[in-house]
């Protein structure tokens, strides 16, 4: 096994990680709970619980764009990354059904990882706040195209014809039809936008010579940063084990 080399690593990016990584446990374990063992189907539906459900997954995939600067092997790495997020789909497809997940985080982060790697040429070309910024923007703006509108984030302003919704398999850009169930859903159109952010963000860390602050470590955050795949494969199955210890067979 290869041995990190974790004094030239940037090791705040992984703790980073490793925070989102708890807070995404622990929304997790408490959507099981609530949601899951039906305790209170209100729950997810509270401001604070969709702020904090955002919070996480916008960080989340901000810190992978943020790592496509370091992947020596996207393409490898995205294939994998894709091949997990098909596993979680099998599994909750064939365990609990009704969660099924479809075109889940890390398949949104595996393909993410994918293409903007092979459009790293001409974002490069971009000034890093314009590409930031620009970025921003087009989230804002294509934020409700899974509800079948454009406009600013909640805000409605054109209705996308039903056309594009007419077509099963087109839920992983954006498209979903009226069948379309998914209890962990990230389309192309919106959130890559999110892992654009990242990308640009470190550079622009990197032209406000700031990277420097990254090398310090935060002991336990990073080291659960670095194994944050393994960890996320495996975190929900044994938070589903301890529900099941606590409230029974659902």
């Amino acid at each position: 096994m290869k041995k990190i080399n974790l004094e030239n690593r940037y090791n705040l990016i992984d703790a980073l990680r490793g925070f989102s990584l708890i807070n995404m446990a622990a929304f997790h374990f408490l959507y099981d709970i609530f949601m899951v063992y039906g305790l209170d189907q209100r729950w997810a539906f509270l401001p604070a619980v969709i702020a904090w459900e955002r919070f996480i997954c916008i960080s989340f995939i901000m810190i992978s764009g943020v790592s496509l600067h370091f992947s020596k092997h996207a393409y490898r790495r995205g294939i994998i990354i894709n091949l997990c997020g098909f596993l979680i789909t099998a599994v909750t497809f064939f365990v609990m059904p009704e969660q099924a997940v479809w075109f889940g985080v890390l398949n949104l982060i595996g393909c993410s990882m994918m293409i903007c790697n092979a459009l790293r040429p001409y974002l490069d070309r971009f000034n890093p706040c314009l590409g930031a910024g620009l970025s921003l923007l087009c989230f804002a703006v294509f934020y409700g195209v899974p509800e079948r509108y454009i406009g600013f984030f909640n805000f409605r302003l054109i209705t996308v014809p039903d056309f594009f919704y007419k077509f099963k398999y087109l839920a992983f850009i954006g498209f979903p039809d009226s069948g379309f169930r998914s209890s962990d859903y990230f389309p192309i159109i919106t959130w890559i936008f999110v892992y654009m952010m990242g990308y640009f963000l470190w550079r622009i860390i990197k032209a406000c010579k700031k990277d420097g602050v990254f090398r310090q470590r935060v002991y336990v955050l990073d080291f659960l940063g670095r194994h944050s795949l393994p960890i996320y494969l495996l975190h929900q199955p044994l938070l589903i084990g301890i529900c099941f210890l606590i409230f029974g067979y659902i």
